[in-house]
């Protein structure tokens, strides 16, 4: 069942809002994990944790949020 482009732009905002600061706080939690369980981490790793989990969360989100910033195909006018 595909979602209309109000329902999507509604969506992208419950997740912007109240997803990505949850996701955040588990990224920086499993970091700081990493960090403990390893004796810290050379920065290049680090790094690339971060990277790797910043693109990671949107990737179950690109059908939502594709097309959000544009007009809305169904408005006449």
């Amino acid at each position: 069942m595909a979602l209309s482009y109000k329902a999507r732009r509604r969506w992208a905002l419950v997740i912007l809002l109240v997803g990505l600061p949850l996701y955040v706080v588990v990224a920086v939690t499993l970091t700081d994990w990493l960090r403990a369980r390893f004796d810290g981490l050379p920065m290049l790793v680090e790094l690339a944790v971060f990277v790797g989990l910043g693109i990671l969360w949107a990737l179950p989100f690109k059908a939502v949020f594709r097309g959000v910033g544009q007009a809305d195909p169904d408005d006449k006018g």
